[in-house]
């Protein structure tokens, strides 16, 4: 039942968690007051600072980059749209705007409480080592430093406080929150009757002079679009792969210096009692923890099968020991050394002495080892080669790429000299200046698509300059023949305008049948039942339109049963009856999670109004259209 009111509030609160949640994706870990100019092409400004064209591209192409990796079903679609180019934009801004909030209000949080949130938060648990704390050896292993992790983590919170204010304190009382829920909720019976234009094509004739006279009225409906019939090229680093040839001996050394690629690496498995006793704890508290680390190892010597119950009841360690001590697998690196070294020299079900670290002293049992294989050339000489490859291009990318681009800008009256210089293919194509559904690769982006209907490329059919239409992709086009945008002759389109007067005039006998049902109803007082009999509300909608639910439920209670008429167009005349107000059904799990509902609701609207005013107060303002072209920067012609 409730399923309307959960998917939206989930939109709602998806889009205000973009909103609060700094991505990275645009800025890196700069703070605010380091963004400086990056040239005079200015696409948006916020407090002065300029948010360049190469900021916005470059944002962009990790964005779709991301999703690409995160749905690769959308690999084929053409996802670098105007509308996700502007919503590329559009982030920057309040990003930029939040940035600038966070740091005008001095939110970023001071060293104490970063060093106290590395220490506690629940959300970083995963990056601490045995005594509970964070690893510096474990943020390595995830790619982080130290300073970056605290750096993106201190972004992150400075963020989130600008808004926290607003998404915590919204309104959550009784009295609004029941009118709201009963509004939402509110269910009304309704009966139906729907004049369905189809029913009346046979009726319908229209003659050659109506034809001319509706092609003559509506002639912009019947419009052959703007397109070019276009050569292209394209450049990347598979087709510099491809010409590359490498010796068996080559493949061989390739193979040995990158043999960390073709080998697991060896992981272990232990579990561990930790009698607490930091480094810099007074010599008599540690031997005192020393001499019961001896005592926990002599009962584990004596009965190895109790070590998991015993870490239960005497490890300090609170990660581990509700889990008997267990640590998962680990690889080199992750561990303290002292703590490494006897894990990686233990063999499986082997129970180590005492092994002292900074945290204190441990009993280590050795429970599972995995990986350290290393596949054979034979095995991955396919993959060797392919990587080989790939490095040979990555190498010659840059040349190539310069010289693709100087070629096509240099001798632009062709593109057979950059063919023939850089043994590509000639492809042809009939494109408009939007992509059409289903493109891919060059043909989906709009850079190209807007360079090659530019006056250069159109009215002296000059190649277009090199075009980035994906990482390490270049593309170039050369206009063939360009048709602008014409009204198509009626002889051309005659069945089309017949189908359309057609629909339009069943429509229009659907709808002067519906209406006069109505007035027969209205008049007669009428209590037959309509064919259609449903039970309605906003959370129920039952596939009725829009329009038809607006007319229920704005049927005056006090005068029921009213009679009304809605008209849908092509979709048919709805005579409609309402006949009933029926009281809500009460939620299962009662009324306080749809309040929060409510309350979550009223604090997203109000942080978008909030997200708005900063906007005002830092002058945010964008310069430029999201379908505004980005072409390699070349020399003016």
């Amino acid at each position: 039942m409730f399923e309307f009111i959960r998917t939206h509030t989930r939109l709602a609160l998806g889009f205000m968690l973009l909103l609060i949640i700094p991505s990275f994706v645009f800025f890196g870990v700069q703070g605010y007051s380091q963004f400086n100019d990056a040239g005079n092409d200015t696409v948006a400004k916020v407090d002065g600072q300029s948010i360049t064209r190469a900021e916005w591209d470059s944002g962009h192409q990790r964005y779709l980059d991301q999703l690409r990796r995160q749905s690769p079903d959308l690999a084929n679609l053409p996802v670098d749209t105007p509308e996700s180019r502007r919503a590329t934009l559009d982030n920057l801004v309040r990003e930029r705007v939040l940035l600038a909030a966070a740091n005008k209000q001095h939110l970023f949080p001071t060293n104490e409480r970063m060093a106290r949130l590395f220490d506690s938060d629940p959300q970083y648990a995963g990056l601490r080592g045995p005594d509970g704390r964070i690893s510096r050896e474990l943020l390595v292993a995830q790619g982080l430093t130290p300073a970056l992790f605290d750096q993106r983590l201190r972004q992150e919170l400075g963020l989130k406080q600008v808004l926290a204010g607003v998404l915590q304190t919204a309104p959550a009382s009784a009295t609004p929150a029941k009118a709201a829920l009963d509004a939402f909720f509110e269910r009304r019976a309704v009966q139906l009757q729907r004049f369905d234009p189809a029913a009346y094509r046979d009726r319908v004739k229209p003659g050659d002079a109506e034809i001319e006279a509706y092609y003559k009225a509506n002639e912009a409906q019947f419009r052959a679009p703007e397109q070019a019939d276009i050569e292209y090229v394209t450049l990347d680093l598979d087709m510099l792969g491809k010409a590359v040839t490498q010796s068996e001996e080559q493949l061989r050394k390739a193979y040995t210096e990158g043999i960390a690629r073709y080998s697991v690496a060896e992981e272990r498995r232990a579990s561990h009692i930790l009698v607490k006793a930091e480094a810099g704890a007074p010599a008599a508290e540690r031997r005192a923890a020393r001499a019961k680390a001896e005592a926990l190892l002599a009962e584990v010597r004596k009965t190895p099968s109790a070590f998991a119950e015993l870490a239960r009841k005497n490890s300090d360690d609170s990660g581990s020991a509700a889990q008997g001590g267990d640590l998962d697998f680990f690889g080199r690196g992750q561990m303290v050394k002292a703590f490494e070294d006897s894990a990686f020299s233990l063999k499986a079900g082997e129970i180590s002495g005492i092994v002292e670290s900074d945290f204190g002293f441990h009993i280590i049992t050795l429970t599972g080892v995995r990986g350290g294989q290393t596949r054979p050339f034979e095995e991955v000489r396919g993959e060797v080669e392919a990587e080989a490859r790939k490095a040979a291009a990555q190498k010659r990318w840059a040349e190539a790429a310069e010289s693709f681009s100087n070629t096509v800008y240099e001798q632009s009256d062709s593109l057979q000299p950059v063919i023939d210089k850089l043994k590509l293919t000639k492809q042809t194509a009939t494109v408009q200046r939007t992509a059409a559904p289903g493109a891919t690769g060059a043909l989906a982006s709009a850079k190209l698509l807007a360079a090659v209907f530019s006056t250069d490329a159109v009215k002296d059919k000059r190649n277009t300059d090199a075009v980035e239409v994906g990482p390490n992709g270049l593309a170039a086009a050369r206009v063939v023949r360009h048709a602008p945008a014409r009204s198509l002759p009626l002889a051309e389109v005659k069945d089309k305008v017949r189908a359309r007067l057609v629909d339009e005039q069943s429509a229009a006998l659907a709808r002067t049948e519906g209406q006069a049902r109505v007035k027969a109803l209205q008049a007669g007082g009428s209590t037959e039942a309509l064919p259609i009999v449903v039970t309605v509300s906003r959370a129920q909608a039952q596939g009725m339109p829009r329009p038809l639910m607006d007319a229920a439920l704005r049927a005056d209670a006090g005068k029921l049963p009213v009679v009304t008429g809605v008209d849908l167009g092509a979709d048919g005349f709805f005579v409609m009856r309402v006949m009933q107000v029926l009281p809500r059904e009460q939620p299962p799990g009662g009324e306080e999670p749809l309040r929060a509902q409510y309350a979550q609701a009223w604090a997203n609207a109000e942080a978008e109004a909030y997200l708005g005013a900063l906007k005002k107060r830092h002058k945010a303002v964008v310069t430029a259209a999201a379908d505004a072209p980005v072409a390699a920067a070349t020399p003016e012609r």
